[in-house]
């Protein structure tokens, strides 16, 4: 699992882009249909994925997928914004709500895919409970991850926090405790663990994998809920093209037990897929 910015969940990140061709004589219609799935660089694993999905589209739905992979995340929305593919799905709802705003785009999702949950590890305690009067429990420092690592102790009951999509430790109302809640770089919370001074750190999963962290080995796990879903990746379509029927069916090849399976397999617990999950 590739390292990437933090509005990107660490995981697998793709760009989708679609075609028909049609042919006319004696009054009669057929379609062909190519979609050309842009993926950014990626792992085996991940194009096994892409390689279940692209079978399930081919022989369920007669559409021809194909794969095109970017290594720039600054492409993908640009490229659909201006029709040069018609699909993605890379992000997550708090990036792409930030690049409509910048860029005036209008681009919305069509369908979940899969989340990866953020983690709160210690070297002290096996579980939150045990976390004691004073402790410092440090955070990611980026907007995005900050909100979400406050949202994160207050969901193992460690604090209370005001109700806000931009959480920092400013906007905690109850902390029993007296715990510091320290944000600092994301990619330095996994080696903070080493410091006798730090009990907690909440450890974004690509920071955590690259550390050599035991995911499992972590004693709060984010949740699927109302907080977290704002988290989940997708795959997007310019608006005006979130009803198209090819699409959904993209969506669905990729929407599948066999997807299910092999996420499961290549990534244990790091990704769960949240598709059929109840918003």
């Amino acid at each position: 699992m590739s390292k990437k910015t933090n509005w990107i969940i660490g995981g697998i990140a793709v760009v989708i882009v679609a075609g028909a061709i049609y042919t006319f004589g004696h009054g009669s219609k057929s379609q062909s249909k190519t979609v050309t799935i842009g993926v950014m660089a990626g792992s085996k694993e991940e194009d096994q994925i892409w390689d279940a999905a692209i079978k399930t589209a081919k022989d369920k739905y007669g559409i021809t997928l194909k794969t095109k992979k970017f290594t720039d995340y600054s492409q993908p929305n640009k490229a659909l914004a201006d029709g040069d593919i018609d699909l993605n799905a890379f992000q997550n709802y708090p990036f792409l709500a930030n690049w409509n705003k910048t860029y005036k785009t209008n681009i919305v999702s069509i369908g979940d895919t899969w989340t990866t949950p953020l983690r709160l590890y210690s070297k002290s305690y096996k579980k939150t409970s045990e976390f004691k009067t004073g402790d410092q429990i440090v955070v990611p420092n980026d907007v995005t991850n900050e909100n979400r690592g406050i949202h994160l102790l207050a969901e193992a009951g460690l604090i209370k926090i005001k109700d806000t999509n931009t959480a920092t430790p400013k906007d905690i109302t109850s902390n029993p405790k007296k715990l510091q809640i320290t944000p600092i770089d994301a990619s330095q919370t996994a080696k903070s663990l080493d410091d006798p001074k730090i009990a907690g750190a909440v450890i974004n999963t690509n920071y955590a994998i690259s550390a050599k962290l035991d995911i499992d080995s972590a004693i709060y796990v984010e949740g699927l809920n109302k907080d977290s879903e704002q988290y989940f990746n997708f795959i997007a379509a310019n608006k005006k093209d979130k009803n198209n029927e090819t699409y959904k069916k993209v969506v669905k090849s990729l929407q599948t037990a066999e997807t299910k399976r092999l996420v499961k397999k290549f990534y244990g617990t790091a990704e769960i897929t949240v598709w059929d999950y109840k918003k």
